[in-house]
């Protein structure tokens, strides 16, 4: 859930997610759609499927691997997760680089090489001050000097242990290691949501679809749209015939590319095309919905929801 996400935001989630799955096991026999609906707003949602993946493989095989290299073969596990395991969990020596071990050891050692490329220094760096032992209890220490003292910006070098010894504190701007490349501009798309509706039994509901499993917010529930993405802009073709309202639209920005959604709506619909179900709009809030769907939901409702044309 850190990964690429603050803690302040992971929180509220990891309290509510280790109550419903406490155990890898329990993770194991979830449903995906569980799952996806209790990650809903904290973003990169294929951490969430290779979570589900991963936790039935290691059910599958009775138990984690304790080595990098076994570890690095379960779903979702990349180099930095696979020391981190095997180093704090394990107890093994492992060589653990993160987003602050990265940098305090460019600073450290006045990495000039701009990144990616300086990876491949800071890496053998690192290698060089991981000790054998407790090597879990140094990369923790690390990650903690980075988050709290050799931090990116405005670095409190007058508190940090390793100042005698650091290079970059020499050059007199350490704040500048490590160099990173130039951020490339992302790319505007456009693209549509179409918000069904009907009048059900006990209410107001809107008609919701399951996207699919790969791909942007793959496996999440969503309103049905003209598929857009990252590379291109939607269609701008409906679902279905009818008489559509436009609402207006919401932005967002992922990963690589940011995306104004315009959204449309038609009432009273018998049967939507393809497969979906109907959810009540009083508990809209409870659909799962990613962060993008549901800025579209607030939208609809905040403009007179139910007022028929």
């Amino acid at each position: 859930m850190l990964q690429q996400t603050t803690v302040a935001a992971v929180k509220p989630y990891y309290a509510k997610f280790i109550v419903a799955w406490p155990s890898v096991d329990d993770l194991a026999k979830a449903e995906d759609a569980d799952v996806m609906s209790a990650w809903a707003g904290l973003g990169y949602y294929s951490r969430a499927r290779n979570l589900v993946k991963c936790a039935q493989e290691v059910a599958q095989r009775g138990g984690f691997p304790d080595t990098e290299a076994e570890l690095r073969k379960l779903a979702g596990i990349g180099d930095y997760t696979a020391a981190a395991i095997a180093a704090i969990a394990f107890g093994q020596r492992a060589v653990v680089i993160d987003a602050n071990v990265e940098r305090v050891v460019a600073r450290l050692f006045a990495i000039e090489e701009p990144l990616p490329k300086g990876r491949k220094l800071i890496r053998e760096k690192a290698e060089l001050v991981t000790p054998t032992a407790r090597s879990g209890d140094f990369a923790q220490a690390v990650m903690d000097l980075g988050s709290s003292i050799c931090t990116s910006r405005d670095p409190k070098c007058l508190l940090c242990p390793l100042s005698d010894h650091c290079l970059g504190r020499l050059t007199g701007a350490p704040e500048r290691l490590p160099v990173k490349p130039a951020k490339k501009a992302k790319p505007q798309r456009s693209g549509t949501a179409y918000w069904i509706e009907r009048e059900g039994s006990d209410g107001a509901e809107v008609w919701l679809v399951t996207r699919q499993g790969t791909g942007m917010l793959g496996g999440m529930r969503s309103f049905p749209d003209d598929g857009w993405s990252a590379r291109e802009d939607g269609t701008g073709e409906p679902p279905m015939d009818g008489k559509w309202q436009a609402l207006g639209a919401v932005s967002h920005v992922f990963t690589h590319a940011s995306l104004s959604l315009q959204v449309m709506r038609q009432s009273d619909v018998k049967t939507p095309p393809g497969d979906g179900i109907w959810w009540p709009v009083e508990r809209i809030e409870d659909a799962g919905l990613p962060t993008l769907f549901a800025k579209a939901a607030r939208l609809v409702i905040a403009q007179d929801f139910g007022a028929q044309d």
